[in-house]
């Protein structure tokens, strides 16, 4: 049983260490890559292909992704093999910035980045079971953004120092911690029926999984995946357009104040985390999910009141709530839909994949408003695409945890 599992603080130290040093390698490859190629003499618009297709590799991996996180047994083996890729993608921006090596480096990136994640969320699923999972999941994000922080810190002083190339070593090295941790876990521990979902198996019975047309029949699945579609449409333009905004007024401060505001969500998160997973386990899943999707048309709204840069970094509070609730409840319900399934990972990637395209298709919806009506339209318009999430989520997607999790938690 799931409540009687015994797991190693070893383990758990080195599950939560491993989020942290990912996060390290992640954040500085991804996004100080437009500044670094500006820089390297690229213009906007070839900065604008790259970075596109990168996401739509990173998209279009997610849902496979997640059925090799199913299948795969060595879940180890598959995020050190995530981490070479990494590092390769980093070599190859370190060097003489012609298209295809930047190209090639964004599908090695683009590729490898699915696995991660997905893959830490299932061993950590594997170690603990479904009724702790919770509570270490949230702690896993909280060292997760931790791990954002402090990189976004030394990348910046490290570009600063000696030009924008450090950043692409320093990712390189941040996958010798990672790598030093992941194999601190002890392979063993990781119970493979359990890191995909499964009904637990006994003895050497093989484990079975069911189809991907049973997840296709979870008409609150799917209601929750269109909601979460909804919140990135909203959400992902948000920052980027409202520092464009802010850039035509003044270049300069433009940067530190991106800087400012992405450190403010991220320590948010760290902060919020381990108690939105210990709170999803005792009270449920749709409290925080209304009060996540809630403050996401607030803020939209609040973008258009100021262009104070104090109050601007002070309304990214509500995006750090958002995201924080969002990351760590949502797989939370698709743990609890799919609990005994054998699919959680494959519908955590298609899951992925949804919200995805949400956040891709957000910077154009923006942009047409903005081009049409303005800024201050384009907030509001932003703001309604998230109240209509917010409308879904609260008449479609019921309460996910039941009775009996709750008391095993």
């Amino acid at each position: 049983m799931d409540d009687a599992i015994q797991v190693s603080r070893r383990n758990i130290w080195s599950l939560e260490w491993l989020n942290f040093f990912l996060a390290d390698v992640q954040t500085g490859l991804g996004p100080f890559l437009a500044a670094y190629l500006a820089s390297s003499g690229w213009n906007p618009g070839r900065v604008g292909y790259v970075l596109t297709f990168g996401g739509l590799v990173s998209v279009a991996m997610q849902a496979p992704a997640g059925a090799i996180i199913d299948a795969v047994r060595r879940k180890r083996a598959l995020i050190a093999v995530g981490l070479g890729v990494l590092v390769v993608g980093a070599f190859l921006l370190m060097g003489r910035l012609s298209a295809v090596r930047v190209y090639s480096a964004q599908f090695l990136i683009g590729s490898a980045g699915p696995f991660l994640g997905p893959t830490v969320a299932a061993i950590t699923l594997g170690i603990v079971g479904a009724a702790a999972f919770d509570k270490q999941f949230g702690k896993n994000q909280a060292f997760n953004s931790a791990g954002n922080v402090f990189s976004a810190l030394l990348v910046a002083y490290a570009s600063y120092k000696f030009g924008y190339s450090a950043i692409f070593v320093m990712a390189a090295l941040f996958a010798a911690p990672a790598a030093i941790s992941l194999f601190a876990i002890d392979a063993k521990q990781i119970d493979y029926a359990r890191a995909r979902g499964a009904i637990q198996k006994v003895g050497d019975e093989k484990v079975q999984a069911e189809g991907l047309s049973a997840l296709m029949k979870d008409r609150m699945l799917l209601c929750f995946a269109a909601s979460a579609f909804l919140f990135h449409l909203a959400n992902a333009a948000m920052l980027p357009q409202l520092g464009e905004m802010l850039s035509k007024d003044n270049v300069k401060t433009a940067a530190p104040f991106m800087s400012a505001c992405i450190i403010v969500t991220q320590l948010v998160i760290t902060v919020m985390a381990a108690w939105i997973g210990k709170r999803a386990a005792a009270s449920g899943r749709k409290p925080l999910l209304i009060l996540g999707y809630g403050v996401l048309p607030i803020r939209g709204v609040l973008y258009t009141l100021t262009h104070v840069v104090g109050a601007l970094i002070a309304i990214q509070i509500l995006d750090g709530v958002a995201n924080a609730i969002f990351v760590i409840v949502s797989i939370l319900v698709i743990k609890d839909r799919t609990e005994g399934t054998g699919r959680f990972n494959l519908a955590a990637g298609a899951f992925a994949t949804v919200i995805g395209i949400g956040a891709a298709t957000s910077a154009t919806v923006g942009g047409l408003l903005i081009q049409h009506f303005g800024y201050r339209a384009s907030f509001l318009g932003l703001a309604g695409i998230a109240l209509l999430a917010f409308m879904l989520m609260w008449f479609t997607v019921p309460e996910t945890l039941t009775d009996s999790a709750a008391r095993a938690a």
